[in-house]
């Protein structure tokens, strides 16, 4: 029998129909759906006359366009408020559930899928956004579609799909002390560059990954768009289950039995063939920092900026000149003491708990520094009342920081939260592109911890430095 990967496996199960060239008719087992990419699919599905084909499949959630201030309410950003009403709308008439703004259960999308066990292993699972792969962390074939492909979804729960090639990234040893999965997912999109996965699932194994925790696995996953690929994913196992267990939208009973049977047998079998591979030692991992205007201009916190002239490439060089007068950096130089203005813990890739948790073991009796505004975004109500519970909350505020209500805030700067023209973020979400965080805003990528320590230092620092035993 021939050798397959996790994605081979996923995809057998889900072929409707074989189209005979490399392309079929996929079955989508979960769909979920925001306000932001929406809208225009609803309206062409009243257009065509056509219902929601499995509305108990699908899942709606506010959270790029929501305000994030204390006690926000639909009303609280006007710029986005039709989108809002559009959405429970748009739920209500097709029989959708919507997690909104006041439900417990809102919260990123990214989030919330695994949060609730909507995400599973070997699902199919999209969503209108790119980082809808952060659920392949587990185990889950999950990729971001386009508005046509939504409305698609809702009327048919299908996709034609060209089966995707699948690579696979080993890293092997312990993280060194100080080192996250935000620095080992930055370190192999600068080693390898934000084209090295087009169109291709990235597959993650090696004995780091699995010793991390699932909220570490879902931050590697869902930088996997940064290295250009459709999705990311990681082979269940009894994390993967234990982390699942008892979630609202996971089998029960005798039905949780038999999907644990079929879910030990979705490792990627030995010896089965990758396009691609590559190989990284954990510990030869730095905390990480970007300086560029993309998530592959990365370097450890004691490396040079670098030097546009030592590029061998034309083309390189003008890319490296131009971010550099972007960001107003100086070449050859570290960025440690380079000033901040902005400090944002947050987003699909860093707002879990144990995010803040290690955002809030550098805080913790220390302060804010003068003149830089401080975030906190849980990335779901639910985050957002565990963080409360533990304390967090006070943590976090009495250092001067910001507690915020959870959702998109300024990764996407559709909402309110934004970073003013010439100042500098450092920033625990996965794009530094030109603007990104708001016109002419400079960003810089980086873990929570590295964030917290920017934070209160005034400036990036190495959190090695400030990290307590």
């Amino acid at each position: 029998m021939k050798t397959q990967t996790i994605i081979d496996k996923i995809w057998q199960h889900h072929v409707v129909k074989d189209l005979g060239d490399g392309r079929a008719v996929i079955h989508v087992d979960r769909h979920l759906i925001h306000e932001g990419t929406t809208r225009r699919a609803f309206d062409g599905l009243r257009k065509l006359g056509a219902k929601v084909r499995r509305p108990e499949l699908t899942f709606a959630v506010i959270d790029h366009g929501v305000s994030t201030s204390p006690g926000r309410t639909a009303q609280s950003y006007e710029p986005t408020l039709s989108r809002t009403l559009a959405m429970r709308d748009n739920c209500v008439q097709f029989g959708i559930e919507l997690f909104d703004i006041s439900d417990l259960r809102q919260g990123i999308v990214h989030v919330i899928a695994p949060e609730l066990g909507i995400a599973m292993p070997g699902c199919t699972l999209v969503c209108g956004d790119s980082h809808t792969a952060t659920s392949g962390a587990l185990g889950a074939w999950a990729w971001g579609i386009g508005t046509t492909e939504v409305e698609h979804v809702l009327a048919t729960q299908c996709l034609i799909q060209a089966k995707p090639a699948t690579m696979r990234v080993t890293i092997d040893g312990q993280l060194p002390f100080g080192v996250t999965a935000k620095d080992l997912i930055l370190k192999v999109i600068g080693r390898l560059g934000t084209a090295a996965g087009t169109g291709a699932v990235l597959e993650y194994a090696g004995s780091t990954i699995r010793s991390m925790p699932i909220e570490a696995r879902l931050t590697v996953c869902n930088m996997s768009i940064e290295l250009g690929a459709r999705a990311g994913v990681i082979a269940p196992d009894d994390s993967t289950f234990e982390y699942l267990a008892d979630r609202p939208f996971v089998p029960k009973g005798a039905l949780w039995e038999q999907a644990l049977t079929h879910w030990r047998g979705l490792s990627s079998d030995e010896g089965a063939s990758y396009a691609r591979e590559m190989s990284l030692r954990a510990e030869l991992i730095a905390p990480q920092i970007t300086w560029g205007n993309s998530p592959e201009n990365v370097i450890g916190i004691d490396e040079p900026v670098p030097m546009p002239q030592d590029s061998a490439s034309v083309e390189r060089r003008q890319s490296l000149t131009r971010a550099i007068e972007y960001m107003q950096i100086p070449p050859g130089k570290s960025l440690e003491g380079v000033p901040i203005d902005v400090a944002f813990i947050g987003s699909c890739t860093n707002g879990r708990l144990s995010d803040l948790q290690a955002a809030a073991e550098i805080v913790r009796g220390r302060h804010v520094a003068p003149g830089v505004r401080a975030l906190v975004v849980p990335g779901s109500t639910r985050v957002k009342h565990e963080a409360e519970l533990l304390g967090l909350d006070r943590v976090f505020a009495g250092a001067g920081f910001e507690w915020r209500e959870s959702g998109c805030s300024m990764c996407v700067a559709t909402n309110g939260d934004v970073v003013g023209r010439g100042q500098r973020c450092i920033s625990t979400s996965n794009r530094n592109f030109e603007n990104r965080q708001g016109t002419g805003s400079r960003t810089h990528l980086a873990s929570p911890a590295m964030t917290a320590a920017a934070a209160v230092m005034g400036h990036i620092t190495d959190v090695r430095k400030m990290l307590r035993g």
